[in-house]
Parts: C-alpha cells; structure tokens; sequence
C-alpha cells in the first residue's frame, strides 16, 4: 500500500492556483487509472484504487495547506505505514514552470505544506516536485503561488499533468528515473 499526497487548499477559489498542482496531479490520477470516487476520510478526500499491481490510497488534505500533515499522518497511522511509503505532490518555486522531478527526503524549503508533512511523519517521504517557476522577486512570491495559471499556461499545464497521469506507473514501482525521463520526453513531443 502506498499514499499519494497532492497538496493544495480546498475550495473552488483556489482550484487554478499554482500552489494547487498537487491537487491537480492527484485528480488526473484518479481519472486516467480509474479510481473510486473521492470519500471524506483522514480529514480529506481520498480515492483507493490500483496502479499495476499497486494499491493506493490517493489523499487531498481539506485541512488547508499549512496544517497538511495532519491528514497525511492520520492516513498513514491507519494503514501502519512508514513515511517512504508517502508521496507528496507538490509546487516547486526553485523548478522551471512545468517540471516535474522527484526526490526522497530534503528539506521544506518554506514550503508550508511540506513543512507541515515533516512536522507529523518526519522528512523520509519521496516529493514529486512540480514547477511552477519563480517571479523573479522575493517580495511577489506570495502572490506568485497563490496566483492562477495564466491562460497562456493552460495548454503548458494540461499537457505536463496527462504525462503525469500517463507515467505514474513507474512511480508505483518505485521507478522514480523512468517517470521523470518518460515525463520529459512526452513534454517535449
């Protein structure tokens, strides 16, 4: 059993804001390998279902990014599992808009939701990090993240989620080389 973790803030307000890509990831997974329907469980939605020959639990914390943690380690309690077991999708400001690269472990890089994941199930959790490119100045960072995609981004958008939705079999085998290559090469095509 693995948990995959998109982080975000609930509500229609925020669905376009960059700081909700986690959220977007872990819908396009659900839709594209056929997942059961979200349920209200560990103080979030989650779907279970199956990539491959691997159960997962797929979770969007409704606790608002900063207290993410909560859920996550509430849903890991529940299956006994151990922090590599999880992984988080998330926002990356230090990535070029529209990259995706995983990493095990690492800091939070004030990141409030991956800060609030290793306040309650420690750092070992693996990271999808998904850029959304930084503005350039410390000062418009906030409004930055918390900022909609761009109309001109939404093409860009669409098509890096589906090649995550299409290569995330390689994450459920622990492949994490394979996804980030075959990623990339369908972001270029």
């Amino acid at each position: 059993m693995q948990i995959w973790v998109g982080l975000g803030n609930p509500g229609p307000e925020y669905a376009l804001h960059r700081h909700n890509v986690g959220f977007m990831a872990i819908d396009i997974i659900a839709d594209m390998h056929g997942f059961e329907p979200p349920k209200r469980r560990f103080q979030g939605w989650a779907q279970e279902g199956r990539l491959g020959n691997q159960k997962l639990l797929l979770l969007k914390p409704a606790t608002f990014m900063n207290k993410s943690g909560q859920s996550i380690g509430e849903a890991m309690r529940f299956f006994k599992l151990e922090p590599q077991d999880v992984t988080i999708f998330h926002d990356e400001l230090d990535l070029a808009p529209f990259k995706v690269k995983v990493k095990r472990g690492g800091g939070t890089a004030g990141h409030n939701g991956l800060r609030s994941a290793d306040q309650h199930i420690g750092p070992k959790f693996r990271r999808v990090r998904i850029g959304i490119g930084h503005p350039g100045n410390k000062d418009r960072v906030t409004g930055h993240v918390l900022g909609n995609f761009a109309k001109t981004e939404l093409d860009d958008l669409t098509d890096m989620l589906g090649a995550i939705g299409a290569e995330a079999g390689w994450l459920a085998q622990d492949d994490d080389v394979r996804f980030m290559n075959d990623v990339a090469l369908r972001l270029q095509g």
